[in-house]
């Protein structure tokens, strides 16, 4: 038997990995890999449950067995906590750790989303006799400040009218059809909305409420913009409490594109804005180019259709996105739902070099996670953003992954894309740990979850991932919490 210092942790140098057969390297360099974990966590003491974390629990009514809890040290010495460790649970939105790392593994930080534009036809004078077609190819983050450059570079052209037609070519995404109200009901949240090859703006309509106490009504401003919606220039307003004022509006999207509001706005509310998507893809885009195109002076007289780019068609204009390493901080930080599953997608695409599918994606994720030696049998994907009643991890697969971000040449990516406690993100009002730790949440109606990063008092490092499921999880928050606060005090 070697000595356990013949053992690290240390990758194997690449050299030595094509000198050798793939698998059989593969496999040497997991046994060392999990050698020095293993030594790491040897050398840690072992701890039940703190006293503060085990009171939270039980004043929240949650069993022990409704919650995972994993401590692990970065190096060695520290203390280790495992509670129901291996348990599969339903992570929410802490899935997004495995999905950005994975992505930031498969298709690296500097990885751009690209969406084009091109001519079919001749342009005579200020006509495009042809027509423009737009392709996608997932941008998680193609907002309407975007499509609007996009449009100044079009007409730059000297492009005014376009004849022909307005072609979407959306072909990148072969995915399901998406029904946003299956998930929760609530069909009209933009965090319900379907993935897409052509996502705009998160196909999200912001409607803002502007009260007017001496009319008694609130103007009706939205944003952006679309050609052919119809709303009413202003509402009632009514005295009384703000409350659930949404529902006191009593609206009625039966016809996305002619919304009716039967009832008031309560002026007590002050200005507020509603965040809705009521629009299918294809329609919410054509609407939002339309609106930027008129407002530029174009005018078009065809029609709006799908389908890919014709071989003889000319690009004219690029709009590239931000990278990787930036899009994942407002999937990250904010729990973008929309974009996590855009880049789910990206990785069955580019890994297959076929249009994206979730059955791509699932295969992609999971092909990188053993060759990283992070395979987890219980894991299991459907959307890879945590908004789904059958995802599951361990917490100490979750843990796993995060010890292996922190020793990769990615971690500082994949830390700054998690809200530091305190300061930003949806970790902005806690207080476990504040300034000290980079946590990604999860929220479901019947869970709640911490997983991520604390810098301890003592220097030490640890990974810390906590996971409820119960139908009182809504009470857990403050046992995690106090778990933070504790990991940092003494850890």
């Amino acid at each position: 038997m070697l000595p356990r210092r013949a053992f690290s942790s240390r990758p194997i140098p690449r050299a030595s990995c094509r000198a050798a057969a793939r698998a059989a390297c593969a496999l040497l360099s997991l046994i060392l890999l999990l050698a020095g974990a293993a030594r790491a966590q040897d050398d840690a003491t072992r701890l039940p449950l703190p006293d503060a974390v085990a009171a939270a629990l039980r004043a929240a009514a949650i069993p022990p067995a409704a919650s995972a809890i994993v401590v692990l040290p970065l190096a060695p010495g520290g203390v280790t906590i495992e509670v129901n460790a291996s348990q599969p649970m339903n992570p929410a939105s802490t899935m997004k750790l495995v999905t950005t790392y994975a992505a930031l593994g498969l298709l690296g930080p500097a990885y751009t989303w690209r969406t084009e534009a091109f001519v079919t036809g001749a342009i005579r004078r200020d006509v495009l006799e042809g027509s423009l077609v737009v392709r996608g190819s997932g941008d998680p983050k193609l907002v309407i400040e975007n499509l609007w450059l996009m449009v100044q570079r079009i007409r730059s052209y000297g492009i005014r009218e376009i004849r022909g037609d307005v072609v979407l070519d959306r072909s990148a995404f072969d995915v399901a059809a998406h029904d946003p109200g299956d998930f929760d009901g609530e069909r009209f949240r933009p965090y319900n909305a379907g993935p897409d090859a052509l996502l705009l703006n998160f196909k999200a309509v912001a409607l803002g409420f502007v009260p007017d106490p001496e009319a008694r009504s609130a103007r009706v401003v939205p944003l952006p913009a679309l050609v052919g919606m119809k709303l009413p220039t202003s509402v009632r307003a009514a005295d009384g409490p703000c409350g659930d004022w949404r529902a006191r509006l009593q609206a009625d999207f039966a016809d996305p594109m002619a919304p009716v509001f039967r009832g008031a706005f309560p002026l007590s509310c002050g200005e507020r804005v509603w965040h809705l998507s009521v629009l299918d893809h294809a329609r919410y885009f054509s609407a939002a180019f339309a609106s930027l195109w008129q407002s530029a002076g174009g005018s078009w007289s065809g029609r709006l259709r799908e389908g890919p780019v014709p071989a003889d068609a000319r690009r004219i204009a690029l709009h590239e996105s931000a990278p990787l390493a930036e899009v994942i901080r407002d999937v990250n930080k904010f729990s973008n739902n929309v974009m996590a599953r855009q880049i789910y997608l990206t990785m069955g695409a580019e890994s297959s070099r076929q249009p994206a599918s979730a059955a791509r994606a699932e295969a992609a994720v999971r092909a990188w996670l053993d060759s990283q030696g992070l395979a987890m049998p219980e894991l299991v994907l459907e959307n890879g953003a945590g908004l789904s009643r059958v995802e599951r991890v361990s917490a100490t697969g979750v843990a796993r992954l995060l010890r292996h971000a922190f020793d990769s040449p990615l971690m500082p990516e994949l830390m700054a894309s998690l809200p530091l406690v305190g300061v930003d993100g949806t970790m902005r009002k806690r207080s476990g740990a504040a300034g000290s730790a980079h946590i990604k949440t999860g929220l479901l109606a019947d869970v709640r979850a911490v997983a991520g990063y604390v810098h301890a008092a003592s220097g030490r490092r640890y990974a810390v991932v906590a996971i409820i499921n119960h139908a009182n999880a809504g009470r857990g928050q403050a046992a995690h919490d106090a778990l933070l606060q504790w990991v940092y005090a003494n850890g």
